[in-house]
């Protein structure tokens, strides 16, 4: 009979990650039954429920767990090393317990954070649940979504106020787009029932200036089922943001489905600023896109954006220059290794594939 010895018991917990890793790859093909029995049951319950608990929080749940775990990981090292220092003898134990806790630790959260929701990267696509066809286009059909963006955005426009800059300003105020997201997904699960359930509400984030540097709008946090948004961008992409992660909050992981649903929901909603918002996020990519085929054609594009919308863009781009920088790159690095570990293979330049999807729509026939 082999026997273990108990030092290599207690590493078992590390079995978590190569579990974790075959739950997620061996899932990969398996999109319909990710579909029909993960995404649609186990994970929808687990996510109101844990963000139904959240939502008894007036402050991000999420948020406080990330600075108390920095708060611990800071202190954990500082006594490490002082524990190292002060010891002369079982050094080398120390450090092998130290590196134990580590990788069982990260195991631990792997295997939550597939089991909770990574496994939505291996769901059915939202074009496929909702009937649009993606396909190659014309650079004309894009040219003319560019223009029915760019003139749903001027008329918008005219309707919003507008603060001391002349940058459109949110009707209530910035907390109040947290207050009022969930009415565009009412609106847009009459004709999208996946986008349906009762979820707890989107939060905004005390260290937004943290989220500025590292260049993020809006995280998902996984453990609470809480869309988080940075709330000191420009107003007129906050209620966008507030959509794209409420879209995760819902199962869809893909960046690019999170984009073009934000833009969907923001449509649907009663409110001009929501639908605003959406508006510019779709008129951005596409613009993006076609600047990038046909320059020529983005010129005269450009031409047609009223003076209000132009100091808009400038508004968000003023308010991204600010914080360009090492860290910045560093966590787009981060970002873009994380997006193609979870088989999104274009890493960051996936988010360009939502105008593949409003291109769908516009084909359809759907585009509101």
């Amino acid at each position: 009979m082999i026997r273990i010895s108990p030092d290599l018991k207690s590493w078992w917990p590390v079995l978590f990650l190569p579990a974790g890793l075959l739950l997620f790859y061996g899932t990969s093909r398996m999109n319909e039954w990710v579909e029909k029995v993960y995404s649609r049951h186990i994970f929808k319950f687990i996510a109101q429920v844990l963000s139904h608990i959240a939502g008894v929080f007036p402050f991000s749940l999420g948020e406080a767990l990330v600075i108390f775990l920095l708060i611990f990981i800071l202190c954990r090292i500082i006594l490490f090393f002082r524990k190292i220092i002060a010891q002369k003898e079982g050094r080398k134990a120390a450090v092998l317990t130290a590196i134990r806790r580590i990788a069982i630790t990260v195991s631990i959260i792997y295997f939550l954070f597939v089991f909770l929701w990574g496994l939505n990267y291996n769901r059915l696509t939202f074009a496929e649940l909702s009937g649009l066809e993606v396909k190659p286009s014309s650079i004309d059909e894009l040219e003319e979504v560019c223009f029915i963006l760019a003139e749903r955005c001027n008329n918008l426009r005219t309707t919003l106020d507008e603060d001391l800059n002349g940058f459109m300003k949110i009707d209530g105020g910035r907390r109040s787009a947290l207050e009022r997201a969930g009415k565009g997904y009412i609106e847009a699960s009459r004709d999208y029932p996946v986008l349906s359930g009762k979820y707890g509400r989107p939060k905004g984030v005390v260290c937004s200036f943290a989220m500025s540097y590292t260049g993020t709008s809006g995280i998902y946090s996984v453990f609470t089922a809480e869309p988080n948004v940075n709330m000191d961008m420009a107003d007129c992409d906050i209620p966008s943001t507030i959509c794209h992660e409420m879209a995760h909050q819902r199962g869809f992981a893909r960046e690019d489905e999170a984009n073009y649903i934000a833009y969907l929901t923001c449509s649907y909603h009663p409110d001009d600023d929501f639908k605003y918002s959406g508006a510019l996020l779709a008129l951005i990519y596409a613009g993006n896109a076609l600047y990038e085929h046909a320059p020529e054609k983005y010129k005269q594009l450009r031409a047609e954006y009223s003076p209000g919308v132009v100091r808009d863009l400038r508004a968000i781009s003023d308010f991204w220059s600010e914080y360009e920088g090492p860290v910045e790159d560093i966590s787009s690095s981060i970002n873009d290794t994380y997006l193609k570990a979870n088989r999104q293979s274009d890493g960051v330049e996936s988010y360009g594939r939502m105008v593949d999807l409003l291109l769908a729509e516009y084909r359809a026939g759907k585009m509101r």
